[in-house]
């Protein structure tokens, strides 16, 4: 195996710290815009096959040309859910399988946002995947933690815990605290505006996909492993649109941990249109310059990359899985997975947020590589059997759980 990972931030940064310890691949070419990040990256794990190359992440063609030039059987995008078109493209123009952990935009209805889905997340790939099902090769779409390890438990309750589901609930939270910032999120700023601030998807059974407005639906929900109590809202994200095509189930939703404050910042930020991707025209002493308003949001903060070791405390992701057991008994159950700053940080040098992020992909590459995931076209990781990855992960060390609610 062959791998060209897009992207050498925080989550790329762990991706190769992670799979550095693995032997299943033979070469792995980190690339980023900024190639000095790219060859830090690759430099930093101190292992022969991993070498450093600059791409150009919004054109397919480069992509395209990297794969073959490196002759590359998989790419494992690593970036901004923005770039993931050009990239999922360049993949397939190149001859190489795909992985991402974030899938393609969505798009507001343009007349009832807050009722109809417009254009849905992944949208624009799923419509491809006769292309890739010809072409004989595998998009393997939202394999990080969230999406990823969740829909991974979505099989798993399916086939083993559960007879009927009602309601697969994706429930993510922490305890986390960033020591000498008062505003400082433990992952890409960018990406969290996309997502809390769109409006959020949710799907039944009897009526399909919809949405509904940011932040709704609020719930305490207690996390394990001494996080406690955290009061989660309805997010836009990409399980409730990869699971219900999987697994069949009368209610899919995903509602994130992010408190008072956080919420507070990015309706403030919505209010004064930072959250906004189209340039706007700025005066500058050397004449007008045009900038994205969340370009400069996220320029403005610190990179989550570099918060690790600042941060205490642990992060969940998990879900929440409610229905009849295989017993025919009522049965409410959280599968999760948590993870300790102090331990990743420790034993890998990575904040815990996206070690727990990067080490899913790494697993996944793991399984196909060892032909016991295999498919073509585009697919969920509810596509495929889930037991060899529960198994795998704990043999990273990194173990997940299960509670009866």
């Amino acid at each position: 195996m062959r791998i060209l990972l897009v992207g050498a931030g925080g989550v790329g940064s762990a991706f190769c710290s992670i799979a550095a310890r693995r032997d299943f691949f033979d070469q792995m070419v980190v690339c980023d815009y900024d190639v000095s990040r790219a060859r830090q990256a690759a430099e930093a794990v101190g292992d022969p096959r991993f070498i450093a190359a600059r791409v150009d992440a919004t054109s397919a063609d480069a992509v395209a040309e990297l794969v073959r030039r490196h002759e590359i059987t998989h790419v494992m995008n690593a970036v901004d859910p923005r770039f993931v078109m050009p990239i999922f493209n360049g993949a397939l123009a190149g001859g190489a399988d795909y992985l991402d952990m974030a899938m393609s935009l969505s798009q507001r209805h343009p007349d009832k946002p807050y009722e109809l889905t417009g254009v849905k997340l992944g949208d624009e790939q799923f419509e491809a995947a006769e292309d890739w099902e010809t072409a004989g090769r595998l998009a393997l779409v939202g394999i990080g933690v969230e999406p990823g390890l969740s829909d991974v438990f979505a099989r798993y309750a399916a086939d083993h815990l559960f007879s009927e589901i009602d309601e697969l609930g994706t429930r993510d939270g922490s305890n986390l605290v960033v020591e000498g910032y008062d505003f400082a999120p433990s992952f890409s700023i960018w990406t969290t505006i996309e997502e809390c601030l769109n409006p959020p998807v949710i799907w039944e059974a009897e009526h399909g996909w919809f949405v509904t407005e940011p932040f709704s639906e609020p719930e305490i929900f207690d996390f394990p492993e001494g996080i406690g109590p955290v009061e989660c809202v309805n997010v836009e994200h990409e399980e409730v649109l990869l699971m219900p095509r999987w697994v069949e189930c009368k209610r899919a939703t995903f509602k994130y941990g992010l408190g008072s404050e956080f919420i507070d910042v990015l309706k403030t930020l919505h209010k004064l249109g930072l959250d906004r991707t189209q340039k706007v025209r700025v005066p500058s002493t050397n004449g007008p310059v045009e900038v994205s308003p969340r370009d400069v949001v996220a320029a403005c903060l610190p990179d989550p990359a570099t918060l690790g070791p600042q941060m205490h405390g642990k992060t969940c992701a998990g879900l929440w899985v409610t229905g009849k057991g295989k017993d025919g008994a009522p049965r409410s159950t959280y599968l999760y997975h948590v993870v300790d700053n102090q331990w990743s940080m420790a034993e890998y040098g990575h904040q815990c947020v996206v070690w727990q992020t990067a080490i899913n992909p790494v697993v996944a590459l793991e399984l196909l590589a060892s032909g016991t995931w295999s498919g073509t076209g585009v697919l969920g990781p509810e596509a495929f059997d889930a037991v060899p990855f529960l198994d795998l992960l704990k043999d990273y060390g990194s173990p997940w759980g299960v509670k009866e609610l």
